[in-house]
């Protein structure tokens, strides 16, 4: 049977992988090498000069991570994958072969808090540009962009509010300008939406959440359509569309056709950056990919469960979740993600700053921490932690407001994350009740 053919859930298992010929066996070793044993000189310079397949070097390309590529690649619908040693390393990978000094990028400003800062300030050393936008309504990508303009990057059910973008109308802006649509779809997953299926050009994720899973492997990945036309915008992407001067004048688009971007992640990005993800941590993510679609399934049901409780909390002021029909998202999360509106979503609570650092003190069951896709409920203060960067005003556009709190609903009893969240709030509401007091005394 065809792979393209086959289900998400068959794929989510069998995707890039088949028994290990040496041994038969069933599930992908984890070749922990640092290098690969030529079969002779040719054999050699034909690998460097990328003539053929294959492996010289864990840093630019392993079996098992090329099983956990191929597999990524296959769910989210694309020609090939780089896998990285974490989502930010993605993001840099991912644009390392359009960027030069000079350039820009049009960045949503919903995003992740590292991810705005890493976008601000550190891609200001490598002399890119970041322009920051409103994502909610489209046409600002178009207004922000310049003849410098290299790419659109957005994030796919915004981390922490979960704002959905209208992909379909941004891709065709992207088309329009002649730039590629990159798509961070940590969030969503591929079990939910498929960016590349709606116009976009490249998806960027970060494994180590609901990928793997399991909070125990940091990683990431740079997943390509094989759509985008670098040929045809030679002088924009000189490093695809032009004489490589590090492989003997090679011309990556030309070389390898659709495969072109791919093969200049491994061959340059990882070479020459080196955030390669390690074959332990992909062989752990490969576990985790095998059950996505369960897992996915009852993050979104918990999600919807507790969201809707939320809304109706004496505590709480109001909740930011696609899946509710209140949401002003709720049409596109239809449209984009029918199976449900992903397990992160954030709430205000009543009392402001104080009252979120409550309620994260407070909890039981959720654990308090800098992460989001675990099989665990987790539970974090953004103001106070993850978007502590920020300036007020930035901390608001970015969903990361004071009185925000941000919750990764995990897989357990939906009555016992609950319970762990109502007396969290009760308890943070009473503190707060009393602090009032006193000062009115």
């Amino acid at each position: 049977m065809a792979e393209n053919k086959m289900g998400f859930e068959t794929r989510s298992i069998h995707a890039g992988a088949a028994p290990d010929p040496a041994t038969g066996a069933r599930s992908t070793p984890i070749y922990q090498t640092t290098s690969f044993v030529f079969d002779d000189a040719d054999h050699a310079a034909s690998l460097f000069n990328l003539q053929r397949p294959g492996f010289i070097y864990s840093r630019l390309a392993n079996p098992t991570v090329a099983v956990l590529e191929e597999r990524l690649a296959s769910l989210e619908n694309g020609i090939g994958a780089t896998a990285t040693s974490s989502g930010h390393a993605a993001q840099i990978v991912a644009l390392f072969p359009l960027m030069s000094p000079g350039m820009e990028v049009v960045v949503a400003n919903k995003l992740y808090g590292g991810s705005i800062n890493q976008m601000r300030h550190s891609y200001k050393k490598f002399g890119w540009n970041a322009n920051f936008v409103d994502p909610v309504k489209p046409e600002n990508f178009s207004k922000a962009i310049t003849d410098k303009t290299r790419a659109i990057f957005l994030e796919n059910l915004a981390n922490p509010g979960g704002i959905v973008v209208d992909l379909e109308a941004v891709a065709k802006i992207a088309k329009r300008a002649g730039v590629p649509l990159i798509v961070d779809n940590t969030m969503a997953t591929p079990y939910l939406c498929r960016p590349l299926d709606w116009g976009a050009d490249i998806v960027v994720h970060s494994t180590t959440k609901f990928i793997s899973g399991n909070g125990s492997s940091i990683g990431g990945a740079v997943i390509d359509s094989g759509k985008f036309d670098w040929l045809k915008y030679k002088s924009k992407y000189p490093s695809l569309a032009s004489p490589a001067p590090e492989y003997h004048g090679l011309t990556f688009a030309e070389t390898f056709g659709p495969l072109g971007y791919t093969v200049y992640g491994h061959a340059v990005g990882l070479r020459d950056l080196g955030p390669c993800q390690s074959p332990m941590n992909a062989w752990i993510t490969l576990q985790g990919v095998e059950t996505l679609a369960l897992r996915m399934e009852r993050h979104c049901s918990n999600s919807l469960r507790v969201a809707q409780w939320l809304e109706k909390h004496p505590a709480v002021a109001w909740v930011s979740y696609a899946g509710l029909a209140s949401s002003p998202f709720n049409k596109l999360m239809k449209k984009y993600m029918p199976k449900g509106g992903g397990a992160v979503f954030t709430f205000g609570v009543k009392g402001g700053y104080a009252a979120g650092v409550k309620v994260v003190e407070a909890v039981e069951l959720f654990s308090h921490l800098a992460n989001i896709g675990d099989t665990r409920s987790l539970i974090i203060h953004p103001a106070s932690t993850t978007h502590r960067q920020l300036t007020p005003e930035q901390l608001v556009a970015a969903g990361a407001g004071p009185d925000v709190i941000r919750l990764s609903i995990g897989i357990e009893s939906v009555e016992d994350i609950i319970g762990d969240l109502d007396q969290a709030l009760r308890k943070a509401a009473g503190a707060t009740k009393a602090k009032s007091k006193s000062k009115a005394k």
